[in-house]
């Protein structure tokens, strides 16, 4: 008897929770890069606290969490709605999400509301209906995903795109529990009832600020206001503090008007703080007001920054940055050959006792530091479109106008990694194991990222290098063989993943092109400083290395004309650097002459000095390439016969 007295409380209990927080609307796909996402909930009654409650995301493509969020502390609103989003949802989400965080996947995947604590939903946790108040699955023209549905008791799966525009449709619960496809009611009851509020809007003339700026910070009500409505709000952010500026922090909008403007000036000092990002949010609001868009941000530009001693990709430089890799690091690539030696640099890079994984969240970071502008240290460098660009201007929830972000080299889709790893950052010291059956872990891997302006990454989408995409118009080429060696990487970092002649069609996973063209892209782009320095912070996060940047001779063994013949480490660039098994050449100082020895005559040679250009192209007939009219310093050569290529260095001291 006792028993079933428990049994029932739990069961009255149970169903308690149940009528106290259901999942209202979603809306999973919006257009452009998902900048106006929004997961709403609905309480049982008004300004209802939702302490106790995690909300979880789940990835369709694993049946686990990619997300949760505790919502301890906060409260519904009048209506009984609480939004979460990210920051340009208006009006303004009572919970937002934040870059790192990422955005709502469009699906097979789902959202569910549980009665629990924060720890209960680490990363990667398994689907389950345990202590499950509400769950939604959904979808955007996507098979049913059974694993969701039955981990949580769901027997529908819903399509956002029910009615042929999921871009402008959300999933909306309707009076009897089901959900429908509709117009979006963000902030909203879902039939348009509810008590309606006078919004306020925050807005400044412009995205970015320099340091020595003066400007006005504006709030405007959507009505006018009955009374004085004195507004109080910060804009510290992070670094950004009350240091960096001078300014009245409270306006008033006056009975009868709808806006009141403040003017703040942004200190131009001499520090090297890097571009920084003021971020506008309401304090206490008057609670018969809502913010339209709080958490509003603006760029402040650092007109102060550091330049590095080597050079960026379009003026590269190839002798000030020297690899940090191990003594005796490639030691075990010695004397391979053929599938021998893949073998080998596979259990090099993807060495389980060794290397780590990171996520995409951690990405971020990694490519600020990789990828840092050797002109400005408060910028990127951008692929594709070869220049610089603000580190502040990264591309969020956001506008995508003027943005960077992380580009896959190898495409997700053509490589089946998507969402692999979470986008939330957790520092370098926080990481997987994996080895090279870890595919998911190309997500977030960075010799296979690089910044890329968000338009000219859209632009890509997955195409195969070469015939499909060789850059925007008027492009250099100057990252042509930085892709080249990443894509030469992630094919031995990864057994899942393949590089192959031609084109593929785009939905293939696992095989890229066009490997002729990459072959020819590593020749005609050598690695350069700037190369060697990303390839040694990205050591320092992943315990891995790009050999192919590192021993730019290696691609010919692997991919290219020697792949028969067997590798061996060349010790000193400055003496005889093997060329075939019987054939070296090498630069003599004594006579100033560059000399082969059994090398076929007819040999085409390429002498680059360090900042890439060409300054001798010859054919090699058998005598010795006289240098004394070239000045001292470092020289790249690329020679050509019949069955083999050479890239080189020679420093000529003389």
């Amino acid at each position: 008897m006792k028993r079933l007295l428990l049994f029932n409380l739990f069961v009255a209990f149970v169903s308690l929770i149940n009528a106290q927080v259901i999942i209202n609307e979603v809306d999973a796909d919006t257009p452009g890069y998902d900048t106006m996402e929004f997961i709403e909930l609905k309480t049982s009654s008004a300004n209802m606290a939702l302490d106790n409650y995690v909300l979880v995301l789940f990835n369709g493509s694993n049946d686990a969490s990619y997300l949760s969020i505790v919502l301890d502390g906060y409260t519904s609103d009048a209506n009984g709605i609480f939004l979460l989003g990210t920051s340009t949802v208006t009006p303004s989400p009572d919970f937002i999400f934040s870059s790192a965080q990422n955005n709502i996947q469009n699906g097979a995947d789902a959202v569910a509301i549980y009665y629990a604590n924060a720890s209960d939903f680490p990363y990667g946790t398994a689907v389950t209906s345990n202590n499950l108040i509400d769950a939604l699955v959904y979808d955007t023209n996507d098979s049913d995903d059974s694993g969701l549905l039955t981990g949580l008791g769901q027997t529908v799966q819903y399509n956002e795109d029910g009615n042929g525009d999921k871009d402008n449709e959300s999933i909306l619960r309707q009076s009897d529990g089901s959900f429908i496809s509709g117009t979006p009611t963000v902030g909203m009851l879902n039939d348009g009832s509810g008590i309606q509020t006078t919004t306020i809007t925050i807005s400044t003339t412009q995205s970015s600020y320099a340091e020595g700026d003066v400007f006005d910070i504006t709030f405007t009500a959507s009505d006018a206001v009955e009374s004085d409505l004195a507004i109080n709000f910060t804009i510290e952010n992070g670094s950004f503090d009350s240091n960096d500026f001078s300014g009245n922090l409270t306006v008033t909008i006056l009975n009868g008007e709808t806006s009141s403007s403040t003017e703040i000036s942004i200190v131009d000092d001499a520090d090297d703080e890097g571009d920084e990002t003021a971020l506008v949010v309401f304090v206490d609001l008057d609670e018969n007001y809502e913010a339209y868009n709080d958490n509003y941000s603006f760029t402040i530009e650092d007109d102060d920054y550091a330049v590095s001693d080597y050079g960026t990709p379009l003026n590269p430089s190839y002798d000030k940055v020297s690899s940090t890799a191990p003594e005796g690091y490639y030691d075990g690539l010695n004397g391979l050959s053929g599938q021998n030696l893949k073998n080998a640099i596979t259990d090099l890079i993807a060495d389980a006792s060794e290397v780590r994984a990171q996520t995409y969240g951690d990405v971020w970071d990694m490519l600020k530091e990789a990828d840092v502008n050797p002109e400005n240290n408060n910028q990127v460098w951008l692929l594709y479109t070869e220049q610089g660009r603000n580190k502040s201007d990264q591309q969020g929830s956001g506008t995508s106008v003027g943005k960077w972000n992380r580009e896959h080299i190898y495409p997700q889709s053509r490589g089946g990694f998507s969402d692999g790893t979470s986008t939330s950052a957790d520092g370098m010291d926080v990481y997987m194991t994996t080895d090279a059956s870890h595919t998911e872990h190309a997500h977030g891997d960075a010799h296979g990222l690089r910044p890329a302006d968000s338009s000219e990454n859209s632009s890509r989408s997955n195409s195969d290098y070469g015939e499909e995409y060789d850059g925007p118009d008027g492009n250099e080429g100057s990252w042509q063989g930085d892709v080249a060696r990443s894509l030469f990487f992630m094919a031995l970092r990864y057994d899942a993943l393949g590089l192959v002649e031609g084109n593929p069609d785009n939905s293939t996973v696992g095989s890229l092109g066009d490997l002729t063209y990459l072959l020819a892209w590593n020749e005609s782009d050598i690695p350069d400083d700037y190369e060697m320095h990303r390839n040694n912070v990205i050591y320092k996060w992943q315990h891995n290395r790009n050999p192919f940047i590192d021993m730019p001779e290696l691609v010919d063994y692997v991919y290219g004309s020697k792949q028969n013949q067997v590798f061996s480490i060349s010790t000193d660039v400055n003496d005889e650097v093997s060329l075939s098994n019987s054939g070296y050449v090498f630069f003599n100082s004594g006579s100033q002459c560059l000399v082969f020895q059994n090398i076929d005559v007819n040999a085409e040679v390429k002498l680059y000095n360090i900042n890439g250009s060409l300054i001798k192209n010859i054919v090699y007939k058998g005598e010795p390439v006289n240098m004394s009219n070239i000045s001292k310093g470092i020289y790249i050569y690329v020679i050509k016969t019949d069955t083999d290529v050479l890239t080189g260095k020679i420093n000529k001291i003389f």
